[in-house]
């Protein structure tokens, strides 16, 4: 019963934690159909590969979206002709640079610049690294359902001008349509991994996994597999993660501040949902030897 009830609570509270925000995430990506049109997005994004990853890095900057509500949101920008190394560099980089998460970050370490420049500079690396790997290996969109779903997402250049005639209203109801259909079809996967997640943390003791932590490769895979668990949302993983300073060196805790914002529970069967399944199996595994190796290297540096 007690199981229960402790199951229970993590649940719901993770649900809590993440519907505003993949709210927030269903809004933006609702405004990104409706106002944004592909021709622009042609006009400002880099044509080189390198630099349209630093381009889809830097973006995360000026969207505040945890890992709950990126994905829809990098969905649509893939539909509106985004290149796939851009979007997944956005999505990756987008929960750990944006400002509330590099705040709380600060807060979180007694107001220590060091650990957010930690954390933002490896997860620009990590998400660089992954993104330019990641369009060499999939030339072509590995949507789940690219041709059907991204057709009737995505208005043709040729109907760009009447969309732009289009009274204001039509647009704004526009964008509440698209957010209620994204939020339906990204929800669902949300409340799974959620329920997964609580199961883990109700289930797997965490002494379990802090003992065996003691050479710095183990060390950075536990907590890892720590953030992957507990799937906690980026605005308040620092806190978490600030609690293991005792316990653990600064370079195993980054591997937590980037890799849980990045791949976790919910959004794995979020990415799962529109991606199909290689892509999300290569990517998981790139995030994870990146993550892995700049977590060693910020270790050795500082230590």
């Amino acid at each position: 019963m007690t199981s229960f009830l402790q199951l229970n609570t993590i649940f719901l509270s993770m649900v809590m934690e993440a519907i505003p925000f993949v709210l927030v995430g269903v809004l933006i990506s609702g405004l990104i159909q409706s106002f944004i049109t592909e021709r622009w997005i042609a006009r400002i994004m880099p044509k080189n590969r390198i630099l349209s990853s630093l381009f889809g890095c830097s973006v995360g900057i000026l969207f505040p979206s945890c890992e709950c509500g990126i994905v829809p949101i990098t969905r649509r920008l893939l539909g509106k002709g985004v290149p796939l190394n851009a979007g997944i560099a956005f999505m990756l980089t987008g929960p750990v640079v944006n400002p509330i998460v590099l705040f709380s970050t600060y807060v979180a370490f007694g107001n220590d610049w060091r650990v957010v420049a930690i954390r933002a500079g490896m997860a620009f690396a990590v998400a660089l690294f992954t993104s330019v790997t990641i369009s060499l290996i999939f030339p072509a969109l590995p949507l789940r359902h690219a041709i059907q779903e991204m057709a009737a997402a995505s208005t043709p250049l040729s109907e760009v001008p009447s969309r732009a005639t289009m009274p204001l209203h039509r647009k704004l109801g526009s964008v509440l349509t698209h957010s209620v259909e994204e939020f339906f079809s990204v929800g669902k996967y949300l409340v799974l991994g959620a329920f997964i997640a609580a199961s883990m943390q109700t289930f797997i003791p965490t002494s379990s996994l802090l003992h065996i932590g003691s050479n710095p490769v183990m060390a950075s895979l536990v907590m890892m597999g720590l953030a992957f668990t507990m799937s906690l949302c980026s605005e308040a993983d620092a806190f978490i993660a600030s609690s293991f300073r005792s316990s653990f060196s600064l370079g195993s805790i980054s591997a937590f501040l980037v890799f849980g914002p990045m791949i976790d529970i919910k959004n794995t069967l979020m990415l799962l949902g529109t991606f199909k399944s290689k892509f999300v199996i290569v990517l998981i595994a790139l995030v994870s030897v990146s993550t892995l190796t700049g977590s060693i290297i910020v270790g050795r540096l500082i230590g």
